[in-house]
């Protein structure tokens, strides 16, 4: 099997294919996520790990979740991470 490329290699860009498909919300702050944005842009779609590649995360798509570029920087390679509690209405 060939050596794991990172993020430039094939598995990984299917993992974001398929991603896109099935959730343009981003599992951080709940918003939907703009997929026409550029990838610079803070809200644009990133494929945040469950287990960051830093630490040994597989490139597969259970370890993948949709995010925006600045709710995925923000959480950085924080394991310990619980998404805020969302509430029935805006306070």
């Amino acid at each position: 099997m060939a050596e794991w490329q990172g993020r430039k290699g094939r598995p990984w860009r299917r993992v974001i294919e398929q991603l896109k498909r099935i959730s343009n919300v981003c599992w951080i702050c709940g918003h939907p996520i703009d997929l026409s944005l550029p990838a610079e842009d803070p809200m644009s779609f990133t494929a945040d790990k469950l287990i960051p590649r830093s630490l040994g995360g597989p490139p597969t798509l259970d370890n993948a979740r949709p995010a925006h570029r600045r709710c995925n920087s923000k959480r950085g390679n924080n394991i310990d991470f619980k998404p805020p509690l969302r509430t029935s209405r805006a306070w």
